[in-house]
């Protein structure tokens, strides 16, 4: 496996490759990002790894300077797995000027982003740089962050670009608590707790695939229940599958997501239904 810091070195490294098969992350890895790159190598070659923590993407106070970095340890899990390339930039080497051009997805200040200001404009942005780069004609992405998946399928089709989005499912603990590099923030009794939010989102998809259609309602149980037990709910939406807007009458496909703190950690989860 080959380890990258320079666009200019890895487009060397690409050059003639028509099958690439991309998985950005953030580092800090799961077994999540790794059946990510398991999925990535079923479909193309070479696989390459992006590991780089955006700054873009994070507001103020929120955990840009304490995000986990363990870099050796996810080259070593990358490795493992058969991944090829690992791209590691630095700051510098993404956002090389001052000013950046940003990209302003739609439904940017719903759900997760009328809590996050300005997140999906630096996801968008970190993504379309990093499809720029590597020129990948396959790109995994989990559908954990089932905003991010939805806006960056919209990217691909808006600016016309050869690449296939390939949608992973999330990937489980035991108990069903979603896999993600924050869960290490949580405390005993709070990964104790954490499953709690699973739990709703099942219960609340089992009533909607039983008929139930009062969605206001299911929302606000399943946030007071949430808030009960000490979380800090940001929001619990029953949305359409195929716009990620409220759903409409006579809609049959929905997804329920959530996302609330528990101590200091902020979790998101879905479910399809």
């Amino acid at each position: 496996m080959r380890l990258i810091h320079s666009v200019e070195e890895l487009r060397e490294v690409l050059a003639g490759q028509r099958q690439t098969a991309l998985v950005p992350t953030m580092g800090n890895l799961h077994a999540g990002h790794v059946a990510l790159a398991e999925i990535a190598a079923r479909h193309g070659r070479p696989v390459v790894a992006s590991i780089f923590v955006n700054p873009l993407q994070f507001g103020a106070g929120e955990d840009f300077e304490r995000y986990p970095r363990t870099l050796r340890d996810d080259c070593e899990k990358l490795e493992a797995v058969g991944t090829d390339i690992v791209f590691a930039p630095d700051v510098q080497e993404m956002y090389p000027e001052p000013q950046t051009f940003t990209v302003h997805p739609p439904l940017a200040e719903e759900l997760c982003g009328a809590h996050r200001p300005g997140h999906f404009q630096g996801v968008a942005t970190v993504v379309l740089k990093l499809f720029n780069m590597v020129q990948p004609r396959y790109a995994v992405f989990g559908k954990k962050d089932y905003q991010q998946l939805f806006m960056l399928k919209g990217l691909v089709r808006q600016f016309n670009l050869p690449i296939a989005i390939i949608e992973a499912e999330t990937e489980r603990a035991g108990d069903g608590l979603a896999l993600s590099s924050r869960n290490g923030y949580l405390s005993a009794a709070e990964r104790t707790e954490a499953p709690r939010l699973y739990r709703l989102l099942r219960a609340a998809a089992a009533r909607i695939a039983a008929g139930e259609r009062q969605f206001a309602g299911l929302e606000a149980e399943a946030a007071q229940e949430l808030a009960k037990h000490g979380w800090e709910v940001d929001y619990v939406s029953v949305r359409s599958r195929d716009t990620l807007l409220p759903p409409a009458s006579g809609e049959s496909r929905f997804v329920v997501l959530a996302a609330a703190r528990l101590g200091n950690t902020r979790l998101i989860d879905n479910l399809e239904c």
